[in-house]
């Protein structure tokens, strides 16, 4: 059975362990916070933030500015994962550009920081939280694009997305995750002006 390790408590961090219950994954959670809430599920194992990563997946579900916090905790232990990069990296303060080098992306950047071993993959930063809880978008099943240089890495992700009811569309190298953190700012900047509704999004119609 695939297993998945969750950094991160928010928002993302909750609709992604949906879409790995639903893929029948073995979940597992770090936050910070090592006290139980009413909003834990029974299906999941939570940990402290330093503690071993036990998936086979990561996931990094935090803002990009922690990072370098995480790097420090895990750089070494994130040999031989599979790293999914959700993030999108914008200027929260002015909405206006994104914060990565102009000829890169936050995925490609975090690859260059990772062990060789380590496989970065760059999916659902394009999908609001919304979507993966439902597995919809409006009327239609949700698409998760993802980005990455290793097959098996990618196959990984795709079985996840697709075992959890959704499409998963591969769109090419991790060098696409410039094009995926483009379409993720406008998505989010369409929902911050109300012009979209948070279980809406981009989607492919086949």
């Amino acid at each position: 059975m695939r297993t998945i390790s969750i950094i991160g408590s928010g928002k993302m961090s909750a609709a992604i362990a949906e879409v790995a219950a639903r893929a029948g994954a073995g979940i597992q959670i770090i936050r910070r916070s090592t006290s139980s809430s009413s909003g834990d599920r029974p299906d999941v194992t939570y940990s402290s933030f330093g503690d071993e990563l036990t998936g086979d997946l990561v996931v990094l579900a935090v803002p990009y500015i922690a990072y370098a916090s995480i790097l420090e905790h895990y750089r070494d232990r994130f040999a031989g994962k599979v790293v999914i990069d959700i993030s999108n990296p914008i200027d929260f303060s002015t909405y206006d550009q994104l914060t990565s080098p102009a000829d890169s992306s936050t995925a490609a950047e975090l690859a260059t920081q990772l062990p060789e071993s380590a496989a970065v993959v760059k999916a659902f930063n394009v999908n609001l939280g919304d979507t993966l809880t439902s597995g919809t978008n409006g009327t239609t099943t949700t698409t998760v694009l993802f980005a990455g240089d290793y097959a098996e890495a990618k196959i990984a992700v795709a079985d996840l997305i697709e075992a959890a009811g959704m499409r998963a569309v591969d769109v090419g190298p991790l060098s696409r995750a410039r094009e995926l953190e483009a379409m993720g700012f406008l998505q989010i900047v369409l929902a911050a002006l109300g012009k979209t509704r948070n279980e809406s999004g981009f989607t492919l119609l086949q």
